[in-house]
């Protein structure tokens, strides 16, 4: 490890332009996506801001730890789907989950309702052809000026990522499912 010295300047300029909702992405293949969507989640909510959560792989009825902990706090918390698509019984009825689910999540954007929307898992309907890329990114163009919304999901499109204003992209270096080591509640669920 190589030792630094903390800078003694700050090693950026404040930003002059105006402050207004931004479109986040998190994709990648690494660990961590929908944890950091969900973590803004939480630093909205602290701050009195209202939330939105949809999962877009999610069945309703789930009860991972972040629905848990969203309940216990009033963070609203939506799940779309019916589960992974290779556990799915009728892959075109996955396909209308995901196209219903969108509906309610484009109505929470473009309402101007909520400070901060998250779109969990969204990019797995959209790389499936489940939802028309190009009404994601209307909605997104067409949102009230105030509206931040988070994006999570491996191979994000390249069209949503040039949208977007901020992108995060996970690398995996390690991960422990690939040594063998199961999921395990209160990590992965």
């Amino acid at each position: 490890m190589q030792i630094e010295t903390p800078p003694s300047t700050k090693p950026y300029e404040k930003p002059e332009g105006e402050r207004r909702g931004i479109v986040i992405v998190n994709t990648g293949d690494g660990k961590g996506k929908s944890t950091a969507a969900f973590g803004l989640a939480l630093r909205a909510h602290g701050r009195g801001k209202a939330v939105k959560i949809y999962q877009f792989m999610k069945v309703p009825s789930a009860r991972f730890g972040e629905h848990r902990m969203f309940e216990q706090i009033g963070i609203p918390i939506e799940g779309l789907g019916d589960g992974f698509s290779w556990k799915s019984q009728d892959l075109e009825h996955s396909a209308q989950l995901a196209r219903d689910g969108w509906q309610k999540a484009r109505a929470a954007i473009l309402s101007g309702e909520f400070f901060l929307v998250v779109l969990d898992e969204i990019t797995y309907p959209l790389i499936y052809g489940w939802l028309p890329l190009d009404d994601v990114l209307d909605t997104l163009r067409n949102r009230p000026k105030e509206v931040h919304v988070a994006l999570t999901g491996r191979r994000c499109p390249p069209e949503l990522i040039a949208l977007a204003d901020t992108v995060t992209e996970m690398t995996m270096v390690k991960h422990a499912f690939k040594a063998g080591i199961p999921a395990q509640r209160g990590i992965e669920d």
